[in-house]
């Protein structure tokens, strides 16, 4: 269970607010004896956070102690320079001059960023990036036009410096930032580990439905980890928790990632960890990691918009029907089969459009695809996704509905042998996580088609031959990686 402490300079400093035993100075944290069982978080409000300065050994003693802090040194460190946050902060310029216009003459202007939050209305999505980037409790932004919109100048500054709105926005965005802190409800928990499960309510096709959801949600109880959903705009709220569980499709270009990158940051047991994701979401990446690695695999030829003669090339070595995808598609989205010359010059005229490298396989034709879960390199539930009726694929998409075929789970132990060394062979050079292996069974041997590393995971499906005792074994991982975690950090 996480605990937060408010640390400020003197204790005067938060006498514009409710008096709180979780505020303490500088020099009681200094001397705090924290031998805590849980989570620690610090928000850092000393008022200055330069080199040397209390609130720079502030954060720099908390991530010493394995507590979370915010401002975190890199932070700091970043903000201190304008070589360093200039790059990260040019990024987020052109969205903001939508919104802020051209000036007729030079402009200059001036704003507190409030844990992610301002007072100015069209500053909203611009606050909110910036914390995402640069996270601390008030930062001051300056921004000067001259031909462009530029950020003149980036300061942490103290909650002293507010005017009354800004004082009354901070009160309430701290309160809503920590409202798992102080809320009543969880100081009674007795969870030994908090885990947040992003989850996305409004995504068509997500990998878990809510019955699995609840499911993940009771499992991780008897387990003592408290499992909490959260949703794409509450990557802010990772510091509370000892661990990540992504329920939500990923991708490179996806908030996905970047939850999961800020989870590994902070020291979180992570699924997807960013290296799974960024492996697994490419089927060219995977393409080429199967040839390295020798995976049994349909054959497969990666290609190129600018090459010349591709069809003739790729008839050298692959008969007809061949198998078109772009990298990143997943639910069989983004995967065209050539009968021929004529559709295969379609198809890669089609997808070219949306990748410059294409993903070209031999068609395997089978009655279902084996579907092989996979945690830690082990096998924990296996299912036989069927196609969809007069249809080549488990998924057939139309503009208005998705259909897909029908399935059956077994018990790993009536796999055939080759199909478990297949996706077993596919998954450990991509690392230890939660993975969906698909692979197709020819002639007693095991091909493999990919690896999804956020396997679909359904009330009803997957669950159906294990039942509860899936989830049990999932919660359980992460417990017992959470715990390794927890025993890797210094005691004080």
């Amino acid at each position: 269970m996480s605990q937060t402490y408010i640390v400020v300079d003197q204790a005067k400093d938060w006498s514009a607010f409710l008096p709180s035993d979780r505020v303490i100075t500088f020099t009681q944290y200094l001397n705090l004896a924290t031998k805590s069982q849980g989570r620690t978080r610090i928000i850092n409000l000393c008022k200055s956070s330069k080199y040397l300065s209390d609130g720079y050994y502030c954060s720099l003693l908390a991530e010493s102690r394995g507590h979370h802090v915010m401002p975190s040194v890199r932070v700091l460190n970043d903000i201190s320079k304008k070589t360093l946050y200039e790059m990260q902060v040019a990024q987020l310029l052109p969205a903001l001059a939508q919104k802020l216009g051209t000036p007729d003459a030079p402009t200059e202007l001036s704003f507190h960023c409030v844990f992610g939050k301002t007072a100015q209305p069209e500053m909203k999505e611009f606050a909110r990036k910036m914390f995402e980037a640069f996270a601390c409790p008030v930062l001051e932004v300056k921004l000067k036009f001259r031909k462009t919109w530029q950020v003149s100048d980036l300061q942490i500054t103290s909650h002293k410096n507010l005017n009354d709105e800004e004082e009354t926005l901070f009160a309430e965005s701290l309160e809503a930032f920590s409202t798992k802190v102080w809320s009543k409800g969880r100081a009674l928990r007795t969870a030994k580990f908090d885990l947040a499960m992003l989850v996305n309510p409004e995504e068509a096709m997500p990998p878990s439905d809510m019955q699995a959801l609840k499911k993940f949600v009771q499992a991780g109880k008897q387990l003592g980890i408290q499992v909490d959903m959260i949703g794409p705009k509450d990557i802010m709220r990772l510091p509370e928790y000892d661990g990540l569980f992504i329920r939500e499709t990923t991708n490179i270009d996806h908030h996905t990632y970047r939850f999961a990158k800020k989870a590994e940051a902070a020291g979180l047991v992570v699924m997807d960890d960013p290296q799974s994701i960024m492996r697994c979401t490419n089927k060219v990446y995977l393409a080429d990691l199967f040839n390295t690695h020798k995976v049994p695999c349909p054959k497969t030829r990666i290609v190129h918009k600018g090459e010349k003669d591709v069809e003739g090339a790729l008839e050298a070595v692959i008969n007809y029907p061949m198998v078109v995808k772009i990298p990143d598609g997943a639910f069989s989205k983004g995967v065209i089969k050539a009968e021929n010359r004529e559709a295969l010059t379609a198809s890669l005229n089609t997808l070219f459009k949306k990748s410059s490298l294409l993903l070209v396989q031999e068609y395997l034709y089978t009655e279902f695809d084996w579907r092989i879960g996979v945690l830690n390199n082990k096998p924990i539930f296996a299912c036989r996704y069927y196609m969809v009726k007069d249809h080549w694929q488990i998924y057939q998409h139309s503009e208005s509905s998705s259909e897909s075929g029908g399935f059956d789970t077994l018990p790993t132990f009536e796999v055939p042998r080759r199909v478990l060394q297949a996706a077993i062979a596919a998954t450990k050079p991509i690392g230890d996580g939660l993975y969906g292996v698909d692979v197709k069974e020819i002639n007693g041997r095991g091909y493999v088609i990919e690896v999804n590393d956020n396997p679909s995971i359904d009330r009803g499906v997957e669950d159906k031959y294990l039942g509860d005792e899936l989830y049990m074994h999932i919660m359980s991982e992460f417990l017992r990686r959470m715990q390794m975690k927890r025993s890797d950090k210094p005691a004080y």
